[in-house]
């Protein structure tokens, strides 16, 4: 995404190396801007803004837990727990939604 390019000059955290092309740069994954003497040009992109939802379709759940797992349990994992319906993971991971 573009708008992950957009940073303040100071912000930017070199991503290359002296001398690297603007080719070589994105080819990195990384922005290149050099328009701004005197501060990398090939630098980091803003990392992207995601969230994390437990998904709402029971039937695309990724089991994170075991048979008889406790929701304290799950949840000390890092992951959803809903105990229903059955047949599926009720301790389970969740999705990250870029914003």
């Amino acid at each position: 995404a573009r708008c992950q390019c957009k940073l303040a000059p100071r912000e930017r955290r070199n991503c290359g190396h002296p001398g690297i092309s603007a080719a070589e740069c994105r080819k990195a994954g990384c922005c290149f801007n050099a328009s701004v003497p005197g501060v990398p040009w090939c630098f980091a992109p803003k990392p992207k803004k995601v969230r994390k939802e437990c998904p709402n379709n029971p039937y695309t759940r990724i089991d994170c837990g075991f048979p008889g797992i406790t929701a304290k349990e799950c949840e000390r994992k890092g992951c959803c727990f809903r105990a229903q319906p059955a047949g599926v993971p009720w301790c389970f991971y969740h999705h990250v939604v870029e914003e």
